[in-house]
């Protein structure tokens, strides 16, 4: 029987692949809501709907973990020793205390170090044993697996990147993450969809990909940035409370869907017994 607290949500699956979904979450305890600025600021910067872009998952026996907490309360794919995982690069905290577009969350002081304290061990800590344990889980049935990490963005955010990102941007801390032939097949896949592609460009990883990673010991780690366009009717320029998030609709999130299937398949083929 799982033990895992109501924020958190664990399927399990059979198969060499796990899912983990760390910023689709939209809740955030009163308490902590009391203290923000605007609620519509506290959940802009969410993942949204990714959980159901890839509901498919489950059909191939993927175990998919999701924590349904805003990343304004804590992101787990942040280091928790604060270090930056982009040098010289504007990003957000393990507690933001900013939207990405530089937007304050608080009207005040961010979390201090004891509050973060706190955040930490009450979900950042849960969040990243689970992975741990469904990683054992599976590693002691398969010979290797693979954890794909689901994210999106904006498409266009100027306070981090230049320009506009490409609809997949495929990041394995520089081939360090995942054995290099896999990122190669996933490359190929990406770079033959109507979509366009780039790995380890703006977005490498982040701690997930980078802590739990290990091709040497079977754990190939790869994470997935979708700019948000890629599946959603995103409007241009900068969004507000009127316009953002839009709804999700499955008819235009097709045409990526499947390419994902295609990814999440060509990681299944790669790791099972030939």
């Amino acid at each position: 029987m799982s033990t895992a607290p109501d924020w958190l949500e664990i399927t399990e699956g059979p198969a060499p692949l796990i899912l983990s979904l760390p910023h689709t979450g939209t809740e955030i305890p009163p308490d902590i809501e009391a203290e923000l600025l605007s609620p519509w600021l506290s959940r802009k910067d969410a993942d949204w709907w990714i959980e159901q872009l890839y509901a498919f998952a489950g059909d191939l026996g993927a175990t998919m973990i999701r924590t349904r907490i805003s990343r304004t309360v804590i992101d787990v794919n942040r280091d928790p020793s604060g270090q930056s995982l982009y040098p010289g690069m504007a990003t957000t905290e393990l507690c933001p205390s900013t939207t990405f577009d530089g937007e304050p969350l608080y009207p005040d002081a961010a979390p201090d170090a004891d509050t973060v304290a706190r955040r930490r061990a009450t979900y950042f800590d849960p969040y990243h044993a689970a992975l741990a344990g469904q990683i054992a889980r599976l590693r002691a049935l398969h010979p290797a697996i693979v954890l794909y990490d689901c994210h999106s963005i904006r498409s266009e955010i100027p306070r981090l990147f230049e320009g506009t990102l490409p609809h997949l941007n495929l990041g394995t801390n520089s081939g360090k993450a995942c054995a290099q032939a896999l990122e190669a097949r996933l490359a190929a896949i990406g770079m033959a969809s109507p979509f366009s592609f780039v790995a380890n460009g703006r977005f490498k990883g982040g701690f997930i990909t980078r802590h739990h990673g290990d091709p040497a010991a079977g754990i190939h780690a790869v994470q997935m940035e979708l700019a948000c366009r890629a599946y959603l009717d995103e409007p241009p320029g900068p969004v507000s409370e009127a316009n953002w998030p839009t709804p999700f609709d499955d008819a235009y999130a097709a045409p990526i869907r499947a390419t994902l299937r295609a990814l999440l398949e060509t990681c299944l083929d790669f790791v099972r017994p030939s």
